[in-house]
């Protein structure tokens, strides 16, 4: 275990563990936290032994945003698209960069970029006692962290502007069926859930995830004939990967697969 007070870190074989950690804010962020999660992240996305991250919250929350006394405008004017730009937008950036599976456990609240941040994973496991809170509009701001694009993505703009402009709570099990979150757990189950799904895809094909990851993120936003293009072209790749030649031979020889993640 390795820490730096506002992230905890912990790495068991290939999966990585990166806990908020400032409870007593609900593990809102300031600068320090901002900081400590992107090394904490870019260093998953390096090390070639770790292969699945688990992101979650310290406490009570996973995280109820930004930590207004730090951008209190009575102290000064705070401009907040450079607050987004040095810390919000590089760290959701990277979050969607990363070729290995991020998994997300919303343990309580996630509101404002606390929800946007788990909605930029690419798997959400929430207890059923999470809710999701788009809680700009209470303060005149708008959604921010990539909120906007996720929202409208997953839900239509339908839904997508009545959580914004209402800040309405979104419950978990709610959020699971509207398409939002991948699964709503019992609380008592998802440290468990969670552990179990990341630690599974450590031992998986960690390039065939990667290559599958980018094209499901570009699939929106391409015609069908670049999407056919782009998956013979990511297909040549894994089909060159020894996890593939490894699934055919275990496949083959009726035996579990061990996947080397390359």
């Amino acid at each position: 275990m390795s820490d730096t007070d506002t992230v905890l870190v912990n790495r068991s074989g290939g999966a990585v563990t990166i806990t908020l950690n400032r409870p007593d804010k609900l593990n809102a962020f300031n600068d320090d936290m901002h900081l400590a999660l992107r090394q904490a992240l870019a260093e998953a996305r390096e090390a070639e032994d770790a292969r699945a991250i688990l992101l979650t919250g310290a406490g009570r929350a996973f995280c109820a945003g930004q930590d207004l006394g730090d951008r209190d405008p009575r102290r000064g004017v705070p401009d907040l698209g450079h607050t987004l730009e040095t810390f919000y937008n590089p760290t959701v950036r990277l979050i969607r960069a990363i070729e290995k599976p991020v998994v997300c456990a919303v343990n309580g609240v996630a509101a404002g970029a606390g929800a946007n941040f788990a909605l930029a994973c690419d798997i959400v496991l929430a207890a059923k006692s999470a809710r999701f809170i788009q809680a700009f509009c209470r303060l005149g701001l708008v959604p921010d962290a990539g909120g906007s694009w996720h929202l409208t993505r997953l839900l239509g703009e339908a839904r997508a502007k009545a959580l914004a402009l209402t800040g309405e709570p979104l419950d978990a099990e709610t959020a699971e069926r509207w398409g939002l979150i991948w699964k709503a757990v019992d609380d008592e189950a998802l440290a468990d859930e969670a552990r179990a799904l990341v630690e599974a895809f450590a031992k998986g094909p960690t390039k065939g995830y990667g290559l599958t990851k980018q094209a499901i993120h570009a699939a929106s936003t391409q015609t069908l004939d670049s999407q056919l293009d782009m998956e013979r072209d990511f297909q040549r790749k894994a089909g060159y990967s020894a996890d593939y030649a490894e699934g055919v031979a275990a496949f083959l020889e009726k035996r579990v697969p061990e996947f080397s993640g390359k």
